[in-house]
Parts: structure tokens; C-alpha cells; sequence
């Protein structure tokens, strides 16, 4: 829960926000600003929180199924990685424990997906960022409404990969599923870019790993790996909604066009080292404490 600058005890309109995040039993507080909130909660609805991740997906079960995969292992492989054993290592241990928990082998596969995806992605990341802070994100929300006015918002999830993810959930209780290295780097990749957008528009630390990771793994991806991306998005604001339609597409351009086919190159060390110091993992394991002994389920 985030909590807005107070006016000084004793003066007029002081409230103690702190007290309500407590009394509502939020696990997290930090410190931001009405306008540091809107720009991370918006950029974050149009990037990693829903927009990126979604096409992150998508793009990956389109790699696999190229590369000669059925459906089913190619859904796995993909959106059940991503949601399942990925997140669920993020969120217990940060983000630097999905790579460490690798071998070697996978280790070397997760370095070059990593560092072929967080340039193409922290370049999208910027841009979104960008038309937010101007008002052009929010103005284009405000012509979609008209349109709005006269039909209705379509749904999203109607690509093939979606009638796999049954199929794969009725399964999930017969084994424990890998983590996939390729579909790892990519995904860390696309929210270390994130992280670093915003650290560099000087937002908190604790804001940004809320906004870019907290919120990510343990309050929005447990809806796309009960159900689909429809769960996910389409229950979110229409703000949210319209925002993963419109910059959603843009990740599989960057991550088809560039990141793949550059991650058959060796890994950028100097990326990896920038990686493995990066400041966030100190204020996730800040966070880590505070984080309840349960996992959120969503049926």
C-alpha cells in the first residue's frame, strides 16, 4: 500500500496514512506523491505488470512453437513458467534467485536471453513513460472513451496459445514444473528494465519494487495462471485495459526483431555484472520480511 505526503501534524487536513495502511493489514508501505503514483501505476499497467507481460507470453509460445513444440509444452514453457515456478521464485527469494537457482547450462541460456531483452525493452519501457509523463497517455484514454460510448471494449486472450493453458492447469498436480531459462531472462530482463526506468526518473526504491515486482508476482500474475490474460487484464480499470491493448503489442516487435535472434550471441558481461549488483535486490529483500506466509490464490 502506498501512502501520499501528509500535511505536518496539527495543521488542517492531517491524516496518519500510515496508520490506515496497518489497520487494513497491508504487508507494505512506502512513501510517494500523487504524481510519482499515477506516472509508476500507469507506466507499470502498460509494461510489466500487464501490457509487456502478456505479449512476453505470447511471444514465447510463438518461439516455441516455431521451434517444433506442441501446444501444450509450448503453453508450459511459456505462460505456466512465467506465472508459476518464475514468479513464485521472485516473490520468495527476488529477483536474482531465478538465476542463481539455475545450472550452469541453463544459466549461460537465461545471460543471453537476458541481456538480448533489456535494451529493446527499457527503450518501449522509456517511451511509455514518456507519453504518461506529458499527458498523451491519459488524453488517449480519454478519446477511447468516446469511442467507448458507442461499442464495446473487445476482449483479449483469443489467440490459439489460450485453449492450451486448460489443458496445462488440468495437469499441473502431476509434476513440478522447471523453470525455463529462456522465458526466465526474457521476463527478469523486461522488468529490470522497468526498475531502471523508473530508479532513473527518481522514484523510491521501495515504490519501484512494489510497482515493478511485488505488484507483479504476487497480486496480478496469480490471475493469469488461475484462468488467462482476459482474468487478468479485462478485471482491471478500463485505464489499465486500454493501456495493455495499445502498448502490449509493441514488446513482441522488439523481443521477435531483436532480442531472439540476438540471443544467440554470447551474453553482455557488463550487463550481467550490472545485474548481479543492482540495487533493487537489496530493497526486495528489504521487502521480503514483511511479506505474508501465504501465497495469494485466485480459483
Amino acid at each position: 500500500m502506498q501512502f501520499r505526503r501528509a500535511r505536518r501534524p496539527g495543521r488542517p487536513g492531517h491524516r496518519p496514512r500510515p496508520g490506515w495502511s496497518v489497520a487494513l493489514g497491508a504487508p507494505y508501505t512506502f512513501r510517494t506523491t500523487l504524481e510519482s503514483e499515477y506516472r509508476s501505476d500507469i507506466v507499470g499497467e502498460r509494461a510489466i505488470l500487464l501490457g509487456a507481460v502478456h505479449d512476453i507470453v505470447e511471444s514465447l509460445y510463438s518461439h516455441y512453437r516455431l521451434a517444433g513444440d506442441d501446444a501444450v509444452t509450448a503453453y508450459e514453457q511459456s505462460c505456466e513458467n512465467v506465472t508459476g515456478p518464475i514468479a513464485r521464485t521472485i516473490s520468495r527469494a527476488g529477483l536474482r534467485a531465478v538465476r542463481e537457482d539455475l545450472d550452469t547450462t541453463a544459466r549461460e541460456v537465461f545471460d543471453r536471453a537476458h541481456t538480448a531483452t533489456y535494451g529493446p525493452a527499457r527503450e518501449i519501457v522509456a517511451e511509455i513513460y514518456d507519453e504518461v509523463a506529458d499527458g498523451s497517455g491519459l488524453r488517449s484514454v480519454i478519446l477511447a472513451e468516446r469511442r467507448l460510448g458507442k461499442r464495446e471494449m473487445s476482449r483479449i486472450g483469443g489467440s490459439p496459445m489460450w485453449a492450451a493453458g486448460k489443458r496445462v492447469r488440468a495437469r499441473r498436480a502431476e509434476r513440478e514444473l522447471p523453470v525455463d531459462p529462456f522465458a526466465a531472462g526474457v521476463f527478469v530482463a523486461t522488468m529490470t528494465a522497468q526498475v531502471d526506468e523508473f530508479a532513473e526518473r527518481g522514484h523510491s526504491w521501495s515504490e519501484i519494487v512494489n510497482e515493478s515486482v511485488i505488484e507483479a508476482v504476487d497480486s496480478l500474475l496469480p490471475y493469469m495462471h488461475a484462468r488467462d490474460v482476459a482474468h487478468m487484464v479485462d478485471d482491471c480499470s478500463r485505464t489499465a485495459r486500454l493501456g495493455t491493448r495499445r502498448w502490449g503489442p509493441r514488446f513482441p516487435a522488439a523481443y521477435e526483431q531483436i532480442a531472439f535472434p540476438v540471443s544467440e550471441l554470447p551474453a553482455d558481461s557488463a550487463l550481467l555484472t550490472a545485474f548481479d549488483t543492482h540495487p533493487a535486490h537489496e530493497a526486495l529483500a528489504a521487502a521480503a520480511k514483511l511479506r505474508p506466509s501465504v501465497d495469494i490464490f485466485v480459483a
